[in-house]
């Protein structure tokens, strides 16, 4: 079966702008348009002079020129670090089911098995909380500490490295370093598919045909919390990959299109080796680091058939955009037209 063509869609330039020294996403399409959409919100962030906006509109602009840049750039990158670096783990690069705990396989298994619903996992080891979030042991100490350790070579290695996303600027993009075709994709398709399937199969569970993976850093002196947001995404997996810090704890809210003068919190703490599922529409942020460091693997997973009818980022029938390497943001052509940008 051949692989489908994966795309953006075109609001990917435009929208979910996110400026840290305002808090605030931004959509952004001409400075008409800015000023006039954002006037009241300006002013109440403070930003209100002319220097100050036209700052932040030129950041914006300079965020605008990165993502049309960005499918290129990060090919070129992803193909020099496969000529140029050397793994200090190479045997991670390869999905092993003894990556895993006992426990997170016999919730596979169990959710595979036919006849399964979310009660059942819960009686092998699932743990739910508030609002259909699930924890559960996932990878083994000694899994994530080889991750670890390859994530900082990699780090300490003078090739080009990119953002995960624009609110987080510390950490580094999976699939850049190669983790793609040989570890992400088997975990993807073949364990959290299956434990998707059951949990959410009303927003794209059991179709997940794409991802977006990083590792994300926090640190008293770099990011140390991450604002309130929701995800590009149907489902995410967050997994803690150490537990030499303080705090950071996650908090959820409700979905995004619960009025967030209604929405109500609850927190979750974060336990080494444990992941986290939850859908990517519920909104959540991260709670200050007070001391240490700590590592997560987020994976953005992407059903094509749920965001092909709409776009999550633009609530729109999806103006298509193909990419030449990758998954895109999960959309397919599904004999739809593309433009180009």
């Amino acid at each position: 079966m051949s692989r489908p063509s994966f795309c953006q869609c075109s609001c990917f330039f435009s929208h979910n702008i996110f400026i840290r020294k305002y808090n605030t996403h931004f959509t952004y399409s001409s400075r008409l348009q800015f000023l006039r959409d954002y006037n009241n919100i300006l002013e109440s962030v403070g930003c209100v002079s002319e220097v100050d906006q036209d700052a932040l509109i030129e950041q914006i602009e300079q965020e605008v020129v990165r993502r049309k840049g960005l499918a290129k750039a990060s090919q070129a990158r992803r193909l020099l670090v496969t000529k140029e670096y050397t793994p200090l783990h190479a045997d991670i690069y390869s999905l092993k089911e003894e990556h895993f705990t006992d426990e997170f396989l016999r919730l596979v298994t169990k959710a595979k098995s036919g006849e399964c619903g979310e009660e059942d996992l819960v009686a092998v080891g699932m743990t739910p909380h508030r609002n259909r979030i699930y924890s559960f042991p996932i990878f083994t100490k000694e899994f994530c500490q080889k991750l670890l350790e390859e994530v900082k070579h990699f780090e300490e290695s003078p090739l080009p490295k990119e953002r995960p996303n624009t609110m987080n600027k510390y950490g580094v993009l999976l699939r850049e370093m190669g983790f793609d075709e040989g570890f992400l994709d088997a975990l993807r398709e073949r364990y959290l598919v299956p434990l998707c399937s059951v949990l959410y199969p009303e927003c794209g569970g059991g179709t997940l045909d794409s991802h977006w993976a990083f590792i994300v850093t926090y640190q008293t002196s770099t990011d140390k919390d991450l604002s309130f947001h929701y995800d590009n995404a149907e489902v995410t997996l967050n997994v803690s990959l150490n537990g030499d810090f303080t705090d950071g704890s996650l908090y959820f809210g409700d979905m995004r299109d619960v009025a967030l003068s209604e929405t109500t919190c609850c927190e979750y703490r974060h336990r080494p080796y444990y992941g986290v599922l939850h859908r990517g529409q519920h909104r959540h942020g991260a709670l200050p680091i007070t001391s240490g460091q700590r590592y997560n693997l987020i994976m953005w997973m992407r059903s094509s058939t749920a965001r092909n009818a709409l776009c999550p980022r633009c609530d729109r029938s999806p103006q298509l955009v193909p990419v030449q390497d990758g998954y895109g943001d999960g959309f397919t052509t599904s004999n739809r037209a593309c433009v180009s940008f």
